[in-house]
């Protein structure tokens, strides 16, 4: 007898269909890229110990991969991060192992990080590891900047307590399964 399967493995099939068939033009990559460079820089600036750290692995190139997405990435003199030029070799490539879309973002919502592969220099990776770690974005700061501190402050718990209750949720039908049920939650 077949196992039904959830709607969730269906999805995950459909992007990895549709992901395989349908490649993006090499100007819209770029773009991407360049924009989640930008980003990047925007929230490492927010944090001078990652700069330095940055600044003493200056000219090091860092490959980023999952599934078809590939994104090479070069230490700057100024602590920051640019696209490595084209044709530049990385001294360290990591690889996220999770190929379902869907599978990353609920090990992500349970605060968990994805499963990746290292190849390359040790203390490299160690950096990007700190930097990972330690490096968070101050969505509340900047918004603050926008529409001003309190109604920001608002908005940030209201979001905090809504990223928990997902948290629980996600967890709680994940522990479900590990338990051997079916996921689905029950009425008391």
């Amino acid at each position: 007898m077949a196992t039904p399967s959830s709607p969730f493995s269906f999805l995950d099939d459909l992007f990895s269909r549709v992901g395989s068939r349908l490649q993006p033009p090499a100007w819209a990559v770029h773009e991407v890229q360049h924009r989640a460079v930008l980003f990047l820089n925007h929230v490492l600036q927010q944090e001078p110990e990652a700069q330095q750290r940055l600044l003493r692995q200056k000219g090091r190139v860092v490959q980023f991969e999952w599934r078809f997405v590939t994104m090479r990435l070069v230490a700057t003199p100024a602590g920051l991060l640019d696209l490595a030029p084209e044709g530049a070799v990385p001294e360290l490539t990591l690889t996220v192992t999770e190929t379902s879309p869907l599978g990353l973002a609920r090990s992500t919502l349970r605060g968990d990080k994805p499963a990746v592969r290292i190849v390359g220099d040790v203390q490299l990776a160690a950096e990007v590891n700190w930097l990972v770690d330690h490096v968070r974005w101050d969505v509340e700061d900047d918004l603050a900047r926008v529409i001003g501190d309190v109604p920001a402050h608002t908005i940030g718990n209201g979001a905090r307590r809504m990223a928990d209750a997902l948290r629980r949720f996600v967890g709680g039908r994940a522990a479900g399964r590990n338990a051997g049920g079916t996921g689905s939650a029950g009425v008391e």
